[in-house]
């Protein structure tokens, strides 16, 4: 039985290590996904093993144990209510004219459940609504939502990665960029608030990390929105599904070049996917913004077919960005490694991952 655990053991120390290496491929990334599952599984065999393993060889096995449990908690704790929040919570009422709400849903392509899809954008009335995966029967069933919601920007596609913006709010300025892979979609908009005042917003939905292959592609992505939000003089919110967990290097990367605030942070994980296998989620779907905006309430929303929860945002756009808590400011090796993850993806030569997932 201690070879059983010496080897569990010797797998966990493995994928702990692994998941700090800076290689763009899906194999280290995907490490990143599962500290949670990987904290519980390390707490659970270090129990087992006190009760079956005799010393000395249970000291080891304990030691390795707990510092996996270690640093995977470490990675995560700033999700919990021991770390200070970084959006500030908004004093004012949430029917305020400064104050806008954003439903963000990866559909899942291959579900068909479009009335619930309806029903729930009825239920919550977010000024936004984000839909991501959505293919021409997608598009043609929520067309009804025009009625409420008649700004609209639609980029269907049957390979996983269309996009949809429904918004009650004006919207100016729109392009649908393809930042990095073909067909892979971002919606970036100008948004006119009911106070008159500005934002831009950035949907984005680029390609997961898979084990066996790069991930230069949404790597790269995560970089260039992050750049344009760098250089953008309105204040901005990205949102969407970005595939990556909320405590990986690529995602603190990218709040480092953005300077955008992750309303998480201090409060808890919020895990959308995957909704269909409760100890196999993390958190997949995101909304990062400017310090000016205040955060009103966050919420993830019940299932309705997909393989990720909706999640809906409030926020309320502010006078000024006084009392957040900015994460890490880009040094040299950021801008660096930024610049690399660029170069690396021009080289890219295949479509998307996962654009056959879901025939």
């Amino acid at each position: 039985m201690i070879y059983v655990f010496a080897v569990l053991t010797l797998f966990l120390l493995a994928a702990t290590g692994i998941s700090f290496l800076r290689i763009s491929h899906g194999f280290v990334r995907v490490f990143s996904f599962p500290r949670l599952q990987i904290l519980a599984l390390a707490i659970v065999l270090a129990v087992l093993a006190f009760w079956l393993i005799p010393a000395p060889g249970r000291d080891w096995i304990i030691g390795g144990l707990f510092i996996v449990a270690g640093v995977q908690a470490a990675c995560i704790a700033q999700f919990s209510p021991i770390r200070s929040v970084q959006s500030k919570r908004y004093e004012g009422e949430p029917e305020d004219p400064e104050v806008v709400s954003i439903l963000s849903y990866n559909v899942k392509m291959s579900n068909r459940r479009y009335q619930d899809a309806l029903d729930l954008v009825n239920r919550e009335a977010p000024d936004l609504a984000l839909f991501m995966e959505v293919d021409e029967g997608w598009a043609e069933a929520l067309e009804p939502l025009g009625e409420t919601m008649p700004n609209v920007v639609a980029r269907p596609y049957d390979n996983s990665y269309g996009m949809i913006l429904y918004s009650r709010l004006e919207l100016s300025d729109v392009r649908i960029a393809e930042l990095v892979m073909k067909k892979v979609p971002s919606i970036i908009a100008r948004v006119t608030l009911r106070s008159g005042e500005d934002f831009r917003l950035y949907c984005v939905h680029p390609e997961p990390p898979v084990p066996h292959a790069d991930s230069a592609g949404r790597d790269a992505e995560l970089v260039q929105v992050a750049r344009l939000v760098d250089a953008d003089k309105l204040p901005a919110i990205v949102c969407g599904d970005l595939n990556d967990v909320a405590w990986s290097h690529t995602t603190r990367h990218f709040q480092r070049i953005s300077r955008l605030l992750d309303p998480r942070v201090g409060r808890g994980f919020y895990n959308t996917f995957d909704s269909r296998y409760p100890l196999l989620r993390w958190p997949l779907d995101h909304l990062f913004h400017n310090a000016r905006f205040d955060l009103v309430s966050m919420k993830r929303l019940d299932h309705i077919g997909s393989d990720h929860f909706p999640m809906l945002f409030a926020l309320a756009l502010t006078r000024d960005a006084d009392g957040a808590e900015y994460p890490e400011e880009a040094d040299e090796a950021d801008r660096a490694e930024a610049q690399d993850t660029v170069e690396n993806s021009k080289q890219l030569d295949r479509d998307a991952i996962g654009t056959d997932w879901e025939k």
